[in-house]
């Protein structure tokens, strides 16, 4: 039966039980067919002749009817406006009415504005007219509600009760002020004007909730919008502004609650918002100067917001309204900033402080010491020579502070620093390379002991827990359990499946979470679909879905005892000698293993050279058993090196939109990676993983879509080109930081690291998001603590991203500087000597004087030597740009014997 035909049937049923009752059945279902027809105010009359019990008798019939509407969503939006109105009539307690009116589905402008919703709203006594409204104002109604704000507008000035000043009421209000619609007549309400600024001057509300605008979240970005290009007087900033000139609204309350909101933070746009009104109030000096300590917690917020607040303080300085300290206090905060140009205009202001005051230029000299330790070395100089213009007018009583702050310096100012400070020479130490240790992967825990522990794990896995092995070990327990109490595992899954939704993974790529698929094949319940039954996005997932599909199907018969392919290690390594005791297990038990699942197992086995297993694989009798064995000899498949080649998107713009607005103006590097040699067959989803991979925005598209998971690491954890080669597209799109979380698990995989895996990690060093660079660092740490890393590879890997325009300098080189800052110096200098040479010619890269700065840094504290060519000739140009200082502070650095 369908679910109209059900509703049908149970709505006649209760129309039926009401005959001779309360209303009777004709009363009843005459109701129901004014409800199904959508006559709003058919409803509204027939309900006028009720009493208010009749009307409660019915609410359990409107439940019903709602349930329907909902299964029903493409009937008529009547039914939907007349079943709000037979809420509002027939639910006679305030708190149900507003919880009936307050639902989503019930949203719609037209709706709310329905004359028969206010006939039956004012049919209740004003009483439970204030409750309801009291209840709507404390809901946080979507934005697009401004139909159910004029109705409750409309009980606003009809029940005398106060202007409500929650945030649902407060956010609604600024909407129905910002548009000039026009209202139903039959409303009470609204503010006349062509204008924002116009309808707020004759809004009795006004007062009240305009000031309550600053505690809303989200909303700085939408009171900063493009009206004030037309005209300025429909701009939120200029209309608060007026308003307080016009004793409207009281102005410190205004400044107070816009400087707590910017104190208070939040996303970009909306602090963007806030610090517009700030502006456009134009506070004097006087009310900034009682507002001081505001202005202070600014300097830690956003780049523009702190800006400004640096401004704003600089200017009570210098007009002498900013108390003694709080030079010092600005400084602390402000010194210690990534942003260059903040830190650059605060040393600014406090040498214009030492100038103006000499008096004041120990308060200043203490100030600056700061920025000692700033991670920037040029910022470093700029203090010290900031410093060293001041300190005869500090006098000797700043010199033991200035020592103690000067043992952070870089030691490129070391010389300068023992001059001003008289500091002693600091004593040669041979220099010692940091890196983390090299990663062990870590054993996992046996199998899954109970049908008990299976059922907790698969909720968790269904539930979105991101961990690989948590879901190789649900897949292996429900083979294992169902093998040996098949009742037992159904009874402990029941509650897991009943609670479980199926993901609606067609969008996308086959996830850990379908294996609710095998889960409910081992419960012996049907399944939505066949996993395998179509290409998914990649072939990681067609792998993935495969080995679910042949898993469920093994279930069928419950012969299979476990699963080979489940992980010995966190890698999703299995040991050699553990899987030569799972084929054993099946010789046992007379059952073959699933084709995936031997190729899995077999992508996954470890590398052994020991005699003692290598025999017992020859050992065993079965055909997987003669695989492994061959497998084992041989060491597995044998890589191709692959060959770095040039990609454009305007080779595929024209089919692939994606690709063209991702790529445009941009070439990539890719790689082009022959087909690996498999010593023996494998399934055929198996085999695509180790097939030819040729760069393609069309490919990159599907991978970009499936979003990169850490389950693809596990599928190959020795082969770690091979996953780069498949993922470098992805890595490729540095805008974005899909997929970048994985750069650590791929170079800690095992197998060759060729190109692939060096131009992943180089367009990871490069990426927009500072996650998805540091995820970059740690991968090139780990590639260095193996001894896998190519220097001179990743170096002019660089180089030609940058060239190409792939990767941002300014990224690159705050990705560079964080290596260092690990005490990776050595490592850091050995790939930058490699990419200079391709950023400083034919003509020097944009950026290239930052890399520099990071170069030199790296080249002193590791004490490397001997002259790059290219540095050097950019060193021999005349002229003082920053570009040719910095190659002659490297050129100089290098030469020292």
């Amino acid at each position: 039966m369908s679910g109209h035909g059900m509703t049908d049937g149970m709505t006649d049923g209760m129309t039926d039980g009401m005959a001779g009752g309360i209303t009777g059945g004709q009363s009843a279902g005459r109701l129901v067919e004014l409800l199904r027809a959508g006559d709003s105010a058919g409803v509204v009359e027939l309900l006028a002749g009720w009493s208010a019990e009749q009307r409660r008798s019915f609410a359990p019939e409107l439940k019903i009817l709602r349930r329907e509407l909902r299964e029903d969503w493409w009937r008529k939006r009547e039914f939907t406006h007349a079943l709000m109105v037979a809420g509002a009539s027939c639910l006679t307690a305030p708190s149900a009415a507003a919880s009936w009116l307050g639902a989503t589905q019930f949203g719609g402008a037209d709706g709310w504005e329905q004359p028969a919703l206010l006939r039956a709203l004012e049919s209740h006594p004003v009483e439970w007219r204030t409750a309801v409204l009291d209840r709507l104002a404390e809901r946080r109604a979507a934005n697009w509600w401004v139909g159910q704000f004029r109705v409750l507008e409309h009980l606003v000035r009809t029940t005398g009760r106060a202007v409500p000043t929650t945030e649902g009421f407060v956010r609604l209000w600024r909407l129905d002020r910002g548009r000039p619609y026009q209202r139903p007549a039959h409303l009470l309400g609204g503010a006349p004007g062509g204008t924002l600024l116009a309808r707020l001057q004759g809004d009795p509300f006004a007062p009240v909730l305009a000031p309550l605008i600053f505690d809303l979240d989200g909303i700085g970005s939408e009171l900063d919008g493009p009206w004030h290009q037309q005209a300025p007087a429909n701009w939120w900033p200029y209309c608060l502004t007026r308003l307080a000139e016009e004793k409207v609204l009281d102005r410190g309350e205004l400044l107070d609650r816009c400087l707590a909101r910017l104190v208070r933070g939040g996303r970009p746009s909306d602090q963007r918002g806030f610090l517009k009104v700030l502006v456009t109030l134009a506070p004097t000096a006087e009310e900034n100067a009682g507002r001081v300590r505001s202005y202070l917690a600014l300097l830690d917020a956003l780049n523009t917001v702190a800006t400004h607040a640096q401004q704003v303080l600089a200017e009570l300085d210098e007009a002498g309204l900013l108390a003694p300290g709080l030079l010092g206090e600005a400084s602390t905060m402000v010194l210690f900033r990534t942003e260059k140009k903040l830190v650059r205009t605060q040393l600014a202001w406090l040498d214009r402080t030492a100038r103006r005051e000499p008096a004041r230029a120990g308060e200043v000299l203490l100030a600056a010491a700061g920025a000692f330790g700033h991670p920037d070395a040029e910022i470093q100089g700029r203090a010290l020579k900031l410093i060293a213009r001041h300190l005869r007018s500090a006098g000797s009583a700043v010199l033991e502070p200035l020592r103690a702050a000067a043992e952070v310096l870089d030691p490129a100012h070391a010389a300068l620093a023992r001059e001003l400070f008289g500091l002693p020479a600091a004593p040669e130490q041979e220099y010692r390379e940091l890196l983390p240790p090299v990663p062990r992967p870590t054993p996992v825990p046996g199998p899954l002991a109970t049908a008990a522990e299976v059922a907790e794990e698969l909720g968790a896995v269904i539930a979105g827990d991101p961990d690989p092995i948590a879901f190789e070990r649900v897949l292996d327990g429900l083979v294992r359990h169902a093998h040996l109490d098949r009742p037992g595992l159904t009874a402990a899954l029941e509650p897991v499946l009943r609670t479980g939704s199926w993901p609606s993974s067609r969008w996308g790529d086959c996830s850990p979470r379908a294996v609710l698929h095998v889960a409910l094949v081992a419960a012996r319940q049907d399944t939505p679909e066949d996993l395998h039954s179509t290409d998914w996005y990649t072939e990681f997932g067609n792998l993935l879905a495969g080995r679910m599909e042949e898993a469920a199907r093994q279930l069928r018969t419950a012969q299979a005892p476990l699963l080979l392919a489940a992980p010995t290690l966190s890698t999703g390594a299995v040991d050699a000698a553990t899987l030569v005791e799972r084929i054993a297990a099946y010789e046992a038990a007379g059952v073959e293993p699933g084709p995936a699942d031997l190729s899995q197992a077999l992508l996954r086995v470890l590398p052994t050279r020991s005699e003692e297993i290598l025999a017992a694989a020859e050992r065993l009798t079965s055909a997987a058993g003669a695989q492994l064995a061959r497998w084992l000899r041989t060491g597995g498949p044998v890589p191709r090196p692959a060959t770095a080649v040039k990609v454009s998107p305007a080779d595929e713009a024209a089919s692939n939109h994606w690709a063209w607005y991702t790529f445009h103006g941009t070439v990539l590097t890719c790689v082009d990676q022959p087909e690996w040699d498999s010593p023996v067959p494998l399934a055929p989803d198996a085999a695509g993983l180790l097939a030819a991979v040729a760069p393609s925005l069309q490919r990159a598209a599907r991978y970009w879509s499936a979003a990169p998971v850490r389950h693809w690491t596990t599928a190959l954890p020795h082969h770690r080109e091979e996953l780069a080669a498949r993922l470098l597209e992805v890595f490729s799109n540095t805008d974005s930081a899909s997929g970048t979380d994985l750069l650590p698990l791929i170079a800690e995989a095992g197998g060759p690291a060729g190109p692939a895996v060096h131009l992943a990690v180089a367009y990871g060093l490069g990426a927009r998001h500072p996650e998805a660079r540091a995820a970059a660092v740690d991968a090139l740490l780990v590639l260095a603590a193996q001894g896998a890393l190519d220097r001179e590879l990743l170096g002019r890997s660089l180089a030609e991203l940058v060239r190409d325009r792939a990767v941002k300098s300014n990224r690159l080189t705050d990705s560079l500087r964080t290596a260092a800052a690990t005490g990776a110096h050595a490592t850091v200098w050995s790939v930058l000597a490699a990419a200079l040479p391709g950023l400083l010619t034919p003509d020097p890269a944009h950026g290239a004087g930052d890399l520099l700065v990071v170069a030199a840094d790296c080249a002193r504290r590791s004490g490397a030597r001997g002259s790059i060519a290219e540095v050097t000739a950019v060193a021999g140009r005349t002229g003082s740009s920053r570009l040719v200082k910095e190659s002659r502070a490297l050129r100089d650095l290098l030469a020292v014997a």
